[in-house]
């Protein structure tokens, strides 16, 4: 017996408690914006198995990459134009960049906030802009993470500031 599955009470319940249980649910809910709302919030990629509706909301998208950054892969690509979306997904998970609207893998203050999130995020920076030379972007990513060194530009792979923060990790550049 499926009906639980076409219950609004069961589902919401279920929801509460893991919100990936949106995947289990008759689509019906999946386009109820509470339901969703309060499955993103419990668990962020359930941003996937919403209505593409709801992916479009900045409401939604916002409650879901506040809690995994990451789903912001999931979100409507309007909303990976979104500065305080992309911002609050990168926030959580720095590897959000590479979801984020190119213009973001530009933007200093967005790139900052990802490397200080995860490190390894200078990976998906803009090489146009040589952020990789950006020496305080690089700083901020090795002090997160040490492995982030490889995506640095070689002239700054000789930064003795760099090395340091790279040693201390336990890596050699």
């Amino acid at each position: 017996d499926e009906s639980f599955k076409r219950d609004r009470d069961v589902v919401m319940a279920a929801v509460k408690q893991r919100g990936d249980a949106i995947y289990n649910a008759d689509d019906s809910f999946k386009r109820d914006r509470e339901i969703a709302l309060t499955a993103v919030k419990q668990t962020g990629y359930a941003l996937e198995d919403v209505d593409e509706s709801l992916q479009r909301d900045r409401e939604v998208v916002l409650a879901a990459v506040t809690e995994s950054g990451q789903a912001l892969g999931y979100s409507d690509e309007s909303l990976t134009r979104d500065h305080d979306v992309v911002l609050a997904a990168v926030m959580q998970d720095g590897l959000a960049l590479q979801y984020a609207d190119e213009r973001f893998t530009r933007d200093r203050v967005v790139v900052l906030a990802a490397v200080a999130q995860n490190g390894e995020a200078v990976e998906f920076a803009d090489k146009s802009l040589k952020l990789t030379r950006d020496r305080v972007v690089v700083l901020a990513a090795v002090a997160q993470n040490g492995e982030a060194v490889e995506f640095a530009d070689k002239s700054l792979k000789l930064d003795s500031a760099i090395n340091s923060l790279c040693r201390s990790s336990s890596r050699r550049v």
